[in-house]
C-alpha cells in the first residue's frame, strides 16, 4: 500500500488545498493530511478545529486520514509509513523554497520522495493568508473555501472584532 503525507497549516483549508488532496487520493492508496502544530504562528483556528474542518471536507475520500503533528515533517512521514511527501506549487517562488525542503528531507530520509503537484489554474493565486485578509475586511470568501469552512471563518472574524 503506497502512502503519502500532505503536510500544512491549513488555516483555513482552501479549495486549492482540497484540490491537491483529491488529486493525491487518486494517485496514492493512502493519504495522510498532516496538520502542523506551529508554535511560531498564531493561527486563526486551533489545531483541533483545523483537523475537524479537514475531516469534514475530505469525508468523501475513503483513503484520506487527517492527523495533527508536531515536529519534523520527515518524522511524521516515517511514523505513517509514507513513501512520499506531497507539496502543492502555485508559482515559481513556491518552488525555490519547496526544493530546498525536498532536498533536505531527501538527505535525512533517502527512502522518502517529495512529489510536487501544481495547483489547478483556478487556484494558482490562492492562499490561506489572502483568504483571512479578505475575510477580515468583510469580503466575500465563498469562491475560495468549502461552504462550511467559509462559514467558520466568517464566524471567527465576527468574534475577533
Amino acid at each position: 500500500m503506497t502512502c503519502a503525507v500532505y503536510p500544512g497549516s491549513f488555516d483555513p483549508v482552501t479549495l486549492g488545498h482540497l484540490d491537491i488532496i483529491e488529486r493525491t487520493a487518486q494517485i496514492m492508496d493512502r493519504v495522510v493530511v498532516g496538520v502542523l502544530i506551529n508554535r511560531k504562528k498564531t493561527p486563526l483556528f486551533s489545531v483541533e478545529e483545523r483537523v475537524n474542518m479537514l475531516k469534514s471536507v475530505t469525508a468523501h475520500l475513503p483513503n484520506v486520514e487527517v492527523k495533527a503533528f508536531d515536529g519534523l515533517t520527515i518524522d511524521f512521514a516515517r511514523e505513517n509509513g509514507a513513501k512520499a511527501i506531497v507539496r502543492g506549487l502555485r508559482a515559481i517562488t513556491d518552488f525555490e523554497y519547496e526544493l530546498q525542503l525536498a532536498q533536505t528531507n531527501r538527505v535525512m530520509a533517502p527512502e522518502i520522495d517529495t512529489l510536487f503537484l501544481t495547483t489547478g489554474l483556478k487556484y494558482s493565486y490562492l492562499s490561506s493568508s489572502m483568504v483571512k485578509e479578505i475575510a477580515a475586511y468583510g469580503g466575500d470568501i465563498s469562491a475560495f473555501l468549502a461552504p462550511e469552512v467559509a462559514r467558520r471563518v466568517e464566524e471567527k472574524m465576527k468574534l475577533s472584532q
